[in-house]
Protein backbone atom coordinates (compact mmCIF):
# COMPACT_ATOMS: atom_id res chain seq x y z
CA UNK A 1 0.00 0.00 0.00
CA UNK A 2 1.26 3.73 -0.50
CA UNK A 3 0.72 6.45 1.66
CA UNK A 4 1.67 9.83 1.76
CA UNK A 5 3.02 10.92 5.42
CA UNK A 6 1.31 13.88 6.77
CA UNK A 7 3.86 13.76 9.83
CA UNK A 8 7.35 12.71 10.46
CA UNK A 9 7.56 8.74 11.34
CA UNK A 10 10.67 7.32 12.88
CA UNK A 11 12.12 4.44 10.74
CA UNK A 12 9.37 4.73 8.17
CA UNK A 13 9.60 8.96 6.78
CA UNK A 14 9.67 12.62 6.58
CA UNK A 15 6.59 14.83 5.79
CA UNK A 16 4.85 14.40 2.76
CA UNK A 17 7.17 11.65 1.37
CA UNK A 18 5.27 8.62 -1.12
CA UNK A 19 6.30 5.17 0.88
CA UNK A 20 5.23 2.02 0.24
CA UNK A 21 3.94 0.45 3.62
CA UNK A 22 1.78 -2.64 4.74
CA UNK A 23 -1.41 -2.41 4.33
CA UNK A 24 -2.24 -3.50 7.88
CA UNK A 25 0.51 -0.55 8.61
CA UNK A 26 -0.90 1.70 6.78
CA UNK A 27 -5.07 1.14 7.14
CA UNK A 28 -4.68 0.64 11.11
CA UNK A 29 -2.01 2.68 12.58
CA UNK A 30 -0.53 5.63 10.03
CA UNK A 31 -3.96 6.40 8.82
CA UNK A 32 -5.94 5.95 11.89
CA UNK A 33 -3.55 7.78 13.67
CA UNK A 34 -3.84 10.76 11.20
CA UNK A 35 0.11 10.17 10.25
CA UNK A 36 -0.89 9.15 6.43
CA UNK A 37 -3.09 9.25 3.94
CA UNK A 38 -3.99 7.03 0.95
CA UNK A 39 -1.34 7.92 -2.15
CA UNK A 40 -4.46 8.49 -4.87
CA UNK A 41 -3.20 10.25 -8.00
CA UNK A 42 -5.07 13.40 -6.98
CA UNK A 43 -3.22 13.54 -3.53
CA UNK A 44 0.45 12.56 -4.63
CA UNK A 45 -0.08 15.75 -7.27
CA UNK A 46 -1.14 17.80 -4.29
CA UNK A 47 1.72 16.55 -1.88
CA UNK A 48 4.22 17.76 -5.07
CA UNK A 49 3.00 21.37 -5.03
CA UNK A 50 3.08 21.56 -2.06
CA UNK A 51 7.13 20.56 -1.59
CA UNK A 52 7.56 22.12 -4.80
CA UNK A 53 6.02 25.74 -3.17
CA UNK A 54 7.79 24.89 -0.43
CA UNK A 55 11.06 24.99 -2.00
CA UNK A 56 10.87 28.31 -3.66
CA UNK A 57 9.65 29.81 -0.61
CA UNK A 58 12.89 28.55 0.94
CA UNK A 59 15.08 29.53 -1.92
CA UNK A 60 13.21 33.04 -1.94
CA UNK A 61 14.10 33.65 2.06
CA UNK A 62 17.67 32.36 1.30
CA UNK A 63 17.73 34.99 -1.47
CA UNK A 64 16.49 37.69 0.99
CA UNK A 65 18.90 36.94 3.74
CA UNK A 66 22.02 36.76 1.45
CA UNK A 67 21.11 40.39 0.26
CA UNK A 68 20.72 41.77 3.52
CA UNK A 69 24.23 39.98 4.27
CA UNK A 70 25.73 41.92 1.70
CA UNK A 71 23.97 45.03 2.60
CA UNK A 72 25.39 44.58 6.62
CA UNK A 73 28.20 43.55 5.36
CA UNK A 74 31.05 46.26 6.54
CA UNK A 75 28.83 48.33 8.68
CA UNK A 76 29.61 50.11 11.69
CA UNK A 77 27.37 50.48 14.29
CA UNK A 78 27.95 52.91 17.68
CA UNK A 79 26.61 51.28 20.78
CA UNK A 80 26.51 54.31 23.58
CA UNK A 81 27.03 52.87 27.34
CA UNK A 82 27.20 54.24 30.80
CA UNK A 83 31.18 54.32 31.93
CA UNK A 84 33.15 54.72 34.53
CA UNK A 85 36.91 56.18 35.18
CA UNK A 86 39.50 55.44 32.42
CA UNK A 87 36.64 54.35 29.92
CA UNK A 88 35.26 51.06 31.75
CA UNK A 89 31.79 49.85 31.39
CA UNK A 90 29.64 49.05 33.91
CA UNK A 91 29.04 45.89 32.92
CA UNK A 92 29.42 44.53 29.44
CA UNK A 93 28.38 45.23 25.58
CA UNK A 94 26.03 42.44 24.97
CA UNK A 95 24.42 40.89 21.34
CA UNK A 96 21.33 42.50 22.41
CA UNK A 97 22.72 46.12 22.49
CA UNK A 98 24.09 45.32 19.29
CA UNK A 99 20.68 44.31 17.72
CA UNK A 100 19.22 47.44 19.43
CA UNK A 101 21.63 49.74 17.30
CA UNK A 102 21.47 47.36 14.42
CA UNK A 103 17.43 47.72 14.78
CA UNK A 104 18.03 52.04 14.96
CA UNK A 105 19.92 51.30 12.13
CA UNK A 106 16.97 49.76 10.36
CA UNK A 107 17.98 46.31 10.07
CA UNK A 108 15.66 44.14 12.40
CA UNK A 109 18.89 41.66 13.45
CA UNK A 110 17.60 38.79 16.37
CA UNK A 111 20.47 38.98 19.07
CA UNK A 112 20.81 35.43 18.46
CA UNK A 113 22.37 35.76 15.55
CA UNK A 114 24.71 38.13 16.81
CA UNK A 115 28.25 36.59 17.75
CA UNK A 116 30.81 37.78 19.92
CA UNK A 117 32.93 38.24 22.55
CA UNK A 118 32.24 39.88 25.88
CA UNK A 119 32.86 43.81 25.40
CA UNK A 120 34.49 45.46 28.90
CA UNK A 121 35.71 48.75 27.42
CA UNK A 122 35.04 51.33 25.06
CA UNK A 123 36.27 50.92 21.78
CA UNK A 124 35.84 48.98 18.26
CA UNK A 125 35.34 45.56 18.09
CA UNK A 126 34.32 42.99 15.25
CA UNK A 127 30.77 41.17 15.54
CA UNK A 128 29.74 38.36 13.16
CA UNK A 129 26.04 38.45 12.19
CA UNK A 130 25.27 34.49 11.07
CA UNK A 131 22.03 34.76 8.96
CA UNK A 132 21.84 31.31 8.53
CA UNK A 133 23.95 28.17 7.71
CA UNK A 134 26.66 29.55 5.64
CA UNK A 135 25.35 33.38 5.12
CA UNK A 136 27.71 35.43 7.82
CA UNK A 137 28.56 39.23 7.49
CA UNK A 138 31.03 40.69 9.67
CA UNK A 139 30.56 44.54 11.17
CA UNK A 140 32.21 47.03 13.39
CA UNK A 141 30.78 47.57 17.04
CA UNK A 142 31.95 51.05 18.30
CA UNK A 143 31.04 51.21 22.01
CA UNK A 144 31.28 55.11 23.48
CA UNK A 145 30.35 55.97 26.51
CA UNK A 146 27.71 58.52 27.99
Amino acid sequence: MKVILTADVKGTGKKGDVVEVSDGYGKNFLIKKGLAQAATASNIHEAQQKKEAQAFHKAEEVKALKALAKELDGKTVTVKIKTGENGKVFGSVTPSHVAAALAEAGFDIDKKKIKMDAVKTVGSFSAEVRMMEGVISKITVNVVGL
